[in-house]
């Protein structure tokens, strides 16, 4: 008979204790987390593909970094050879919020490197935009995307 009762009371204790071990976690889960900056760039006037998907030619090897408050560099990628870069960002260090109003990418690379057509002076810069979050486990993953470059003939 002690025996039950000591299996009663260990499943009495797990069942009140799952609830609050979730709970926990979300709290945790939400923590363990990060925010991802991805995009495309294209070698045009302002760094999107063409019309009706046009060949374009992408942008390789361009320096595209995230620029905060006075313009400073928080994080950095260059583009590969297909034009994509990602930028990873701890959310424990950037508040998504702060990020998606104070925030903006900025290619300083000068067009012409990818096609001499292309004004050798200026940059491209985009405000930033969520499209959604990814859940891998217990990460959770906010994702960002420029909201579209534009070409400035001086960048600030």
């Amino acid at each position: 008979m002690a025996l039950k009762s000591v299996l009663f009371v260990c499943l009495l204790v797990a069942t009140i204790a799952a609830p609050i071990a979730n709970a926990q976690l979300g709290l945790i889960g939400s923590l363990l987390g990060l925010i991802r900056v991805q995009g495309t760039l294209f070698c045009t006037l302002n760094g999107a593909m063409g019309v009706n998907g046009t060949a374009t030619p992408v942008f390789p090897n361009a320096l595209v970094q995230m620029q905060c408050g006075a313009g400073n560099v928080v994080a950095s990628a260059t583009t590969n050879g297909a034009g994509l870069f990602s930028i990873l960002l701890d959310p424990l260090q950037f508040v998504l919020s702060s990020l998606l109003t104070n925030c903006k990418l900025v290619v300083n690379t000068p067009l012409s490197t990818c096609n001499v057509s292309l004004p050798s002076v200026g940059g491209l810069q985009s405000a930033l935009q969520l499209v959604g979050n990814t859940v891998q486990g217990l990460l959770s993953i906010a994702n960002v995307i420029p909201a579209g470059f534009q070409f400035l003939p001086s960048l600030p």
